[in-house]
């Protein structure tokens, strides 16, 4: 029989549009941390092993924190139907402060342009990038919230660089496949 705390759990994150906390869950749902652990083990059990193959949802840890997600296999089907939060273009800049950071904004503005000025403001109040001071301009890392945002395990720059490195290579070779 299917606990209740369990499927009370799995609704925290199924409706979380962010990843979620285990004091977010205990404010939600009134249990204890001890009951949340427990339960965040067995549905993720549940996702990744017992229901692998019948479902196209997954349950990760990202940093402190869990979300309820597409596996990958399941992203580009549905990314046609839903909008993204963020930007194309702003995403773009995203992506090559991600790969390149610790990076200073006038570097990035010689690979992507003026245009970034405003992309790297939006994204501060985001709070997905970090600014510094250095020198006459600013170096920019991404900050706790990048992995969460996006589903990655590590918070270590040279990790999310190995990430999104694989991720290219893996959508270039999906491209060259379907032609």
């Amino acid at each position: 029989m299917v606990k209740k705390e369990k499927r009370m759990i799995e609704s925290v994150l199924f409706s979380a549009s962010n990843p979620v906390s285990i004091k977010d869950i205990k404010e939600s749902t009134g249990f204890s941390s001890k009951i949340i652990k427990n339960n965040l083990k067995e549905l993720m059990d549940d996702y990744s092993i017992s229901r692998k193959n019948d479902t196209s949802m997954e349950i990760v840890k990202a940093g402190d924190k869990f979300i309820m997600q597409l596996k990958k296999n399941y992203i580009d089907q549905s990314i046609k139907v839903s909008k993204p939060e963020i930007k194309e273009d702003i995403l773009k800049t995203l992506s090559l402060i991600a790969f390149h950071q610790p990076v200073k904004q006038s570097n990035l503005r010689r690979m992507a342009g003026q245009k970034i000025y405003d992309h790297v403001d939006e994204l501060v109040s985001m709070k997905i990038v970090n600014t510094k001071k250095h020198g006459s301009t600013e170096l920019l890392t991404t900050t706790k919230l990048f992995p969460e945002y996006f589903g990655i395990e590590s918070t270590k720059p040279e990790e999310i660089r190995d990430y999104l490195a694989k991720k290219v290579i893996g959508d270039i070779n999906k491209s060259a496949k379907s032609e």
